[in-house]
This record gives structure tokens, sequence and C-alpha cells, in this order.
């Protein structure tokens, strides 16, 4: 059958390249859906501070009058001159099991990539590297989390076929949350925070957190400008995300470490796990959306480990056992059993070490995937 490939140019359109995933995934048990106000926000030039510098297009496929699949296209102009790879994203990629359909949405992504001059189309990636990105490889009967994108085994195939191949890929772990942590983590914690005079910042509320909470930003900018397409946040971009993040978020799961002059040199934030949850909301905060999630962040006995990151000067001295006791004690207060990782880069081996010590296995792994034109 026909297909056809229509550029999302007004509010109808939008409203069905947002609507699309919810019918696709309809009752999946895996699939995780997304608040569909924050998708819009996210779209939307008007309120992303990402568009400062990037440009984006949206593709809808249709068949039959019906709307079968949906493509986001984004030229990244910082990360082009900042890893000197002239290269076009895509990310919201979603379609039916037809191959014919991701082929034209596919296609639609390449052809402006060579208008622009573009050498290569990689993703799904975001806007930024606090976006979602990676598609699912392994793990298509896991829970997802509110972080991570969920896919049909079927999307992976048809990329491959379709001439893209690995760039990076991110594992995840689920991790049982033990009762008390491994003698030698504790031990390195306590003896880290004597020798470089490190505390844990006390914090009661948010509003003993919002005084750090610009400085998490600088240092997620710091200690992560080397990861896979990562591009330093704006100061536009970390007052976006502090508003949007830490309003909702719960300071006892949220670590900060600081030195002497009280300076911030690492953090750790996880939350609640909002997975059920986000599955009973179906998207929507209302009518009673806004109540599961309230409630998943109240009583909950899952977690989603969300960033961790320490001064560049303190790396790979021990600081993250300090988050990782702060954590573990917090968790157990919470009555916390299990955690989930979220997504880290394969080769991130440090990270994934600290797995070693605890009940963990990896579960999941998610793809960025290229093709050179």
């Amino acid at each position: 059958m026909d297909i056809t490939i229509q550029e999302v140019t007004g509010k109808k359109q939008m409203n069905a390249f947002l609507d699309f995933p919810y019918a696709l995934y309809k009752n999946n048990p895996y699939n995780i859906p997304k608040l569909r106000f924050d998708e819009a926000a996210t779209l939307n030039p008007k309120k992303n501070p990402a568009f400062d510098f990037c440009e984006a297009r949206y593709w809808l496929a249709f068949q039959n009058g019906k709307v079968v699949g949906r493509v986001a296209a984004i030229y990244n102009k910082k990360y082009v001159e900042r890893w000197k790879n002239n290269y076009l994203r895509f990310g919201w990629i979603d379609f039916i099991d037809d191959f014919q359909v991701a082929q034209a949405l596919v296609n639609q992504v390449e052809n402006w990539a060579k208008e622009l001059g573009c050498t290569a189309v990689h993703g799904p990636l975001g806007f930024t590297d606090l976006d979602y990105e990676g598609m699912l490889v392994e793990g298509f009967e896991e829970r997802g989390t509110m972080a991570t994108i969920y896919n049909y085994p079927y999307y992976p195939i048809f990329m491959e076929q379709l001439g893209y191949g690995k760039a990076v890929d991110w594992l995840e772990y689920r991790i049982h949350v033990p009762n008390q942590l491994p003698e030698n983590i504790l031990k390195i914690a306590n003896l880290v925070e004597r020798r470089f005079k490190l505390h844990v910042v006390p914090m009661k509320s948010t509003k003993d957190l919002k005084p750090y909470a610009r400085e998490v930003f600088q240092l997620v900018n710091e200690t992560y400008a080397e990861l896979y397409g990562v591009v330093e946040l704006s100061q536009r971009q970390i007052d976006y995300y502090v508003k949007m993040y830490f309003s909702m978020i719960r300071v006892d799961f949220i670590t900060l470490i600081a030195n002497e002059q009280n300076k911030l040199v690492g953090f750790g934030i996880s939350m609640p796990s909002l997975s059920k949850a986000l599955q009973k909301a179906n998207g929507s905060l209302f009518p009673f959306g806004f109540i599961h999630l309230l409630k998943a962040l109240k009583k909950n006995d899952e977690v989603d480990l969300l960033l961790i990151g320490v001064d560049k000067s303190l790396q790979g001295k021990g600081v993250n056992s300090i988050v990782l006791r702060e954590f573990n004690k917090n968790y157990a207060k919470a009555g916390i059993v299990f955690a989930e990782s979220n997504p880290e880069l394969e080769e991130n081996t440090k990270v994934q070490s600290t797995w070693q010590h605890f009940d963990a296995r990896q579960h999941k792994r998610r793809r960025c995937f290229i093709k050179q034109l």
C-alpha cells in the first residue's frame, strides 16, 4: 500500500505526532508512556532553549489516511562544532511493523541530511544528552524506565536492513539494594571523606537543594564532556532543567558532596521509580495521572539512578563510594528493594565495575545507530 510522508507544520499534525506512540504501544507492559506535555515542550522551539543552536524537522508517515510512523531530525550546530562531525541526528522514531514505513521515514531524514551537506546520520538521540537516546536492542521483555525509550524488537532489525550499524551501546543494570553496603565500599567512603576533607550537604527540603542546583549542572557539563555526542548545556538550558526536574524531586534521594570551601565536588541524583505510575497515567497528568505520580514519589520499593558526577580533580579517588553510602542509607529508610541503573555507556567500565559488588544483572542494552552518507 502507498505510504505518504507529511512534514509537521501545524498544530493538528503535531498532535498526531505526539499521539502516535500511545496508540502503537497501547497496553504494552514494558513501555513507559512519556508525559505528553513534557514531550510537547521539548519539541517546541518557543519553549526548549536547545533551539538556540538546533534546527529540527518532524515527519509523519500515512497509510490509507492513518498515521503509521513518525520521526524527528535534529541538526545540532554545537555538536558539529564541538566534535567536528557534520552529522544529523534522528529521534522520536516510531513505526508499525512494516519495513517500507521505516524506510520512508529514514529516507526523509537522510534527504535533509544531504541537503545540509551532512556526512552521516545517527540516533536515536535528542537535542541534548538529557533527552531520550538509544534504541533498545536487548531486554524487550523488561519494563522500561521514565528516562529511557522502549521499542519493539523489529526496530533495530529494520535499522540494520537500512544500512545502519553500531556507533555506541549503553548498558542497563537491575540492582538488588542490600540492607548494608559491602564493607570495602564503606571503608573507602569514610577514608575518602576524611582524606579530602569532604562533607555531605545536609538537606531537609528542596529549599536546601536550590542553592546548589546550577552547580550540579555545571558539574554535569564538566564530567560528561567526553561522553558520546554530548555538548555543553547553556545557561538557559541549565535554568530550564532546574525548573523542570528540581520541582518534583525528593531530597533524600539526592546526595551532594562539598569540599571545605562548601564548593560542590560530587553529586548523585536518583528518584523513586515512576514507571508503574506513568503506565497508569498514560501520558496525562489529569484527571488522575498526577495522583499516581504523587503516590509513587511517596511510597515505592524501586528507585531510578539518574545522574552521578564527580569533579575532575577527584575522579578515580573513591568519591563515588560516598554517594553509594548515602544512597544505601536513605534507600533502607525508604524501603527501596531494587534500583535501575539506567543507560551507562558500554565503554564506561569504571561505572559498571561498581555493580560487581552487588547482586545485579545487566538486563538491557540500547544502541545509537549510524550510517555514513
